[in-house]
């Protein structure tokens, strides 16, 4: 069974069929979804729990895990009742990650310094719950600023805890993908990989030992091809998979054995990860 690390199943884009996207994703293999708990504003960061909790124990549905975390562009937005409510959710046993928190520069947002102040403040409570952060990164368009920075972030305030985490739809190069594996991260890969253009990103990808994998849809955005332009779902992670598989010259189910391994032992979770 395959894992999808990261999706937005709390969206609303799936408010009409989120049952039935989810039973495809069991038929398709998929035995456990992380839904990741943003939502669109600080506020909203409890969506994802909600449809864990209304969705796990049925039969036929991967069992789902949740994170909390507020977006870089609504870091503005945090003040000490948003930090407490994350705290708060941090302490949920099917929250088990912070996340995705991180920097972006590439999208009109909350100021750079704001964002760094808010992920600083983030990784305090993730610290202090031992919860593994997912992070998010985009920089400037033709730049490394917001890879430099978020590196240099972690190193500092994140590394000494030993808690780890994973580079979420990961889009840059060597460099960065090597420095995130020396920080303790997995390197997580979504539909982008699947794309004509992305060869410069397959060749990173197949520099890396599959102990360093993950694989996710992002959900609902970034559908692989031939999908791409629709909204995407997490039984298409198999896709993403199927790709990667090719590149390391393996079978689908290493793929999924190895990135299931990867993922239970960052989250310190069963071997068992279906219902």
């Amino acid at each position: 069974m395959l894992i999808d690390s990261h999706a937005h199943l709390d969206s609303l884009r799936y408010a009409d069929d989120r049952e039935a996207m989810l039973r495809r994703a069991w038929e398709a293999g998929v035995g456990a979804v992380l839904a990741i708990g943003i939502g669109e504003q600080a506020a909203g960061m409890d969506g994802a729990l909600a449809v864990c909790r209304e969705f796990n124990g049925r039969p036929g549905v991967p069992k789902l895990y949740s994170s909390a975390g507020v977006y870089p562009h609504n870091t503005h937005e945090i003040d000490d009742s948003v930090l407490a409510k994350l705290e708060s959710l941090l302490a949920e046993p099917e929250v088990i990650a912070c996340g995705e928190i991180g920097l972006d520069y590439y999208h009109e947002g909350a100021a750079h310094e704001a964002q760094r102040g808010g992920l600083i403040r983030q990784l305090e409570i993730a610290a202090k719950c031992k919860r593994p952060i997912l992070i998010h990164c985009r920089p400037m368009e033709g730049t490394t600023d917001a890879w430099d920075e978020l590196l240099e972030i972690i190193e500092a305030h994140w590394r000494p805890t030993g808690l780890g985490g994973v580079m979420h739809c990961f889009g840059s190069g060597w460099e960065q993908a090597q420095r995130s594996l020396d920080l303790g991260f997995l390197v997580s890969f979504a539909g982008n990989l699947t794309y004509p253009k992305a060869q410069p990103l397959r060749d990173v990808a197949i520099r890396l030992p599959l102990d360093a994998l993950l694989v996710e849809t992002d959900a609902p955005w970034l559908a692989p091809a031939p999908n791409r332009g629709k909204r995407n779902e997490p039984a298409w992670v198999v896709q993403t998979a199927s790709v990667l598989a090719g590149l390391y010259g393996v079978s689908e189910e290493e793929i999924a054995a190895a990135t299931t391994k990867n993922f239970n032992r960052l989250f310190a979770l069963g071997a068992n990860v279906g219902n």
